[in-house]
């Protein structure tokens, strides 16, 4: 009769003295690695895509902005008006401004909302340099809105230029082609990024979020209200400078006749992003957690 096998005990560790030193040391078999940044990048790439913020503030953004664009290119193809000399390009506005909430939106809570939940904490004992953290969300997330809306901007022109191809409407040339995919899809990332570096400033969803909402809003409500003829110049300014109007700039399809043109929108929101980014990465290094 065999009597049955057990399995051999491992043995255990083996305490070594150090070199100069009376007391044992323990040297782990797991290779120690130096962290990077693009090791701070995998981990927010794995946040961002399995939480379900994500998925349901692009999902709505794809929604409005190929939902409204087809409505909108429908509506022209479909009505009595001559579209003779339109540029088809520049529907694509309508669903791009309502679509840059959801951009918003996700922006400050890839920050903000771990603050609310601690994950901050955890996310700071894994990796205590603070400003590799801030870049390491502000790459992640720049690059899934500049895809997700460079797609669906672009999905929404080819749509436009094939509906209103029969109409008479202009063949837009490479460089509008450009400017309505690629340098709209830019524009609405570094918005984006922008409400990234202020929801890490707030540190608070919902205040970042209205500050935004405000920011992008406000300067062209108020602009529409401002009938006395002092407040002239004022008025102007707000409309040159309103985030609609240097959107619709991408289109050729200013509010005003005067303010920035071509490529200035975008080098306008760089420095401005830029400049809230580098404030957000101070405090993040003078705050508490």
């Amino acid at each position: 009769m065999s009597t049955p096998q057990h399995p051999m005990p491992q043995a255990a560790p083996e305490w070594q003295a150090a070199p100069g030193s009376p007391y044992p040391t323990y040297t782990s078999p797991i290779p120690v690695v130096r962290t990077t940044l693009w090791h701070a990048v995998g981990s927010e790439w794995t946040k961002i895509r399995s939480v379900r913020s994500t998925m349901w503030t692009l999902g709505v953004f794809v929604l409005l902005v190929v939902g409204i664009g087809l409505l909108a290119g429908a509506v022209v193809a479909n009505s009595s008006a001559d579209a003779s000399n339109a540029n088809p390009l520049e529907l694509g506005f309508f669903g791009l401004l309502l679509g840059s909430m959801c951009v918003i939106t996700l922006g400050v809570l890839t920050t903000a909302s771990e603050y609310g939940t601690g994950m901050i904490r955890t996310t700071m004992v894994a990796c205590p340099n603070r400003g590799r953290v801030l870049a390491a969300k502000a790459i992640v997330f720049f690059l899934v809105a500049f895809v997700v809306t460079l797609v669906s901007a672009s999905l929404v022109a080819f749509a436009h230029v094939a509906m209103l191809e029969g109409e008479g409407a202009l063949e837009p040339t490479g460089e509008e082609w450009f400017k309505a995919t690629v340098g709209v899809s830019l524009y609405i990332a570094l918005l984006g990024l922008l409400s990234l570096a202020i929801g890490s400033v707030i540190r608070h969803s919902a205040g970042a979020i209205t500050i935004m909402i405000g920011a992008v809003l406000a300067p062209l409500v108020i602009a529409l209200f401002m009938f006395s003829q002092s407040l002239k110049d004022v008025q102007q300014a707000l409309f040159e400078y309103s985030i609609p109007n240097q959107l619709s700039i991408f289109y050729a399809n200013s509010l005003t006749d005067s303010g920035p043109s071509g490529w200035d929108p975008l080098w306008i929101m760089l420095a401005v992003t830029a400049a809230a980014f580098a404030g957000a990465v101070a405090l993040l290094q003078k705050r508490d957690v």
